[in-house]
């Protein structure tokens, strides 16, 4: 078994595939040995070759931070001798080289087509309060009515609790409005009861214009209730006719063959570790580029992620209007940790250091791995709609909850959530959780959908893309994910303001 890994040839420092025991001497390609001076744990680095203090530490052909000390061939490579090289303001270069991708036949699922012509996953009843207030009564209504579910053949009633919608202004405000109309337009939704209580900064009348907007052409009255609770006597039982209601309407959607080419991926990571750039992200970039290929979408957000990576990106974009986009986007972000006296290099938490992560641009580096290697088509904002075939870009944080919700109401059928880590959490659309390495996934399979830490022990990252491509065919079909059959679902906004 291979025990370290040089992802590209001018990198001064390697991955530990398997721990190394100091004074072992490991390969690490034809002809090229080094000897650990220490110990080096899985997913850590090993110095290659002599780094003096100053220089830049090469990882995946770029620089992932600074030398804070002479550094010899053997060394554990860490925080302790290393550190982010990231300012505040960065200019970029427009210096395209789209190189799209060989189109595939596409394959097919079974979905469900929606009267708009979009297709779903998933023919779901979803309950979202239009601010927190509300969120017990709609827990209620979930729980007290799953009978629907099994007597209009549907796949499930949901309720999405949250703790906002009221005592937010501006921006802040229409950003939750928006997010929440996006998740009502979801097509995984056969049906939706959209609550609210009647009072809240979230007005209700503006809430139904902005659901109603976001739909456009394609808003359906028997799809989409209102219930506003201040104005009837008897919430509960005004909520439950309203599902029923909801459910003979949702009740009349059965799988169909559908392509793949109209099914879109979220792909985001959490709980990253040192293997995440060379086992489950690059899987992943290779499973999309898959989809993409056979006329699909795929999206990434996770903005303060892409830090100290955006060359890895940016040379994608397929015209200058889109660079111009992306340029903006990461630069607002890096605005927003100045704005609130935060380094922009402050993303990485205390998992990602103990799992080899040393710093952002080390955790960006294999971040945007899962992006592959398609055109970047467009860039949306929080809670914008996917508009365009291939590889769009999100705007929004790296927080697991938040992120994995933004891709959801911007469209996503599947997010595919890669961890070293692991985590039970699952968001409003199906979550396949792929683990990077093999303990985690043998130690935690109530959690973990699919194991990428194959990679790590010798398989082809192209075999193991293959065998993700199909499981995400799989999944679009029907098939549960572990969340799903956990029944884990919850959704997090992105809060930007002050609370009133």
């Amino acid at each position: 078994m291979q025990k370290l890994l040089q992802i590209r040839e001018e990198d001064a420092v390697a991955v530990a595939l398997a721990p190394i025991a100091a004074g072992e001497t490991v390969s690490f390609g034809p002809g090229k040995i080094v000897t650990a001076r220490e110990m080096v744990r899985q997913g850590h680095k090993i110095a290659l070759r002599p780094i003096p203090a100053g220089t830049d530490v090469i990882k995946y052909g770029c620089s992932i931070g600074g030398a804070t000390a002479d550094i010899e061939a053997g060394q554990w490579v860490h925080t302790h001798n290393m550190k982010s090289n990231l300012t505040e303001h960065v200019e970029y270069a427009y210096e395209p080289d789209v190189k799209p991708l060989a189109p595939c036949e596409p394959e097919t699922f079974m979905g469900y087509r929606r009267e708009d012509g979009r297709a779903g996953i998933r023919n779901e009843i979803w309950i979202i309060p239009g601010v927190g207030c509300v969120d017990d009564l709609c827990m209620r209504l979930a729980v007290e009515n799953q009978e629907l579910v099994e007597r209009f053949g549907l796949d499930g009633l949901y309720a999405f609790p949250h703790p906002f919608g009221c005592s937010q202004l501006g921006e802040d405000n229409e950003m939750t409005r928006q997010l929440l109309a996006s998740l009502a337009n979801h097509p995984n939704a056969g049906a939706v009861l959209v609550v609210s209580l009647g009072c809240e900064n979230n007005v209700p009348a503006e809430f139904k214009e902005a659901v109603i907007r976001t739909a456009g052409d394609g808003f359906s009255p028997d799809r989409v209730k209102f219930l506003v609770c201040q104005e009837v006597e008897d919430e509960v039982a005004e909520g439950s006719r309203l599902l029923v209601r909801l459910a003979e309407y949702a009740g009349q959607f059965k799988r169909s063959p559908i392509p793949a080419s109209e099914l879109v991926i979220g792909m985001k990571c959490g709980g990253s570790d040192g293997l995440s750039g060379v086992t489950a992200n690059p899987v992943l970039g290779r499973a999309g580029d898959m989809l993409v290929a056979r006329g699909g979408s795929t999206m990434i957000t996770e903005v303060p992620e892409m830090f100290g990576a955006e060359q890895m990106l940016l040379h994608r974009c397929v015209s200058r209007e889109v660079f111009d986009k992306a340029q903006a986007m990461l630069n607002d972000y890096r605005d927003y940790f100045v704005r609130n006296g935060q380094p922009v290099y402050g993303n990485p938490a205390p998992g990602n250091y103990e799992g080899g992560i040393s710093s952002l641009e080390d955790k960006s580096c294999g971040c945007v791995q899962k992006g592959g290697s398609a055109p970047i088509e467009d860039v949306i904002p929080y809670a914008g709609q996917i508009r365009k075939k291939g590889l769009t870009l999100l705007a929004g944080p790296g927080s697991d909850l938040v992120s994995a919700t933004n891709l959801t109401a911007a469209g996503a059928h599947i997010v595919i959530f890669t961890t070293g880590r692991g985590t039970p959490y699952s968001t409003a659309a199906p979550t396949i959780k792929v683990s990077t390495n093999t303990p985690l996934y043998e130690k935690k399979r109530g959690w973990m959908d699919f194991n990428a830490g194959v990679v790590a022990e010798g398989m082809p990252i192209g075999d193991a893309a293959a065998e993700l491509y199909r499981q995400i065919l799989r999944v679009a079909g029907g098939e549960q994910t572990k969340g799903e059959a956990m029944g884990y679902r919850r959704i997090a906004i992105f809060k930007n303001g002050v609370i009133v």
